[in-house]
């Protein structure tokens, strides 16, 4: 074998943190750009959807505007109109009206 055959073995061979540093690269572009962002807006809208109280103006993810009219733990009561009420899980509220975009 001659001496660039060996050295081209050699370099191709050997293991170590080069050959992993793009992908450590990688992982944290992903990390800063979409991961990081996306759990502090789910926390966020989770603390949002816990301090609801009575009165609060809310839209939910359907687009339904309404006004929290009671409470229970996993739903709460939406006032959309005179005399009319509607149940509707606390996950299916998508802003409060301290959040831009609401009633």
């Amino acid at each position: 074998m001659s001496v660039l055959t060996l050295t081209i073995a050699q370099a191709t061979s050997q293991p170590g943190l080069m050959n992993f540093l793009p992908l450590v690269l990688i992982f944290g572009i992903f990390y800063f750009l979409l991961i990081a962002p996306a759990r502090k807006r789910q926390k966020a809208h989770q603390a949002m959807i816990t301090e609801l109280k009575k009165g609060d103006k809310v839209v939910t993810n359907g687009g339904l505007h309404g006004e929290v009219y009671a409470l229970d733990d996993e739903t709460l009561i939406l006032k959309v109109a005179d005399n009319v009420r509607l149940k509707v899980d606390r996950s299916a509220i998508a802003s409060s009206g301290a959040d831009k975009g609401a009633a």
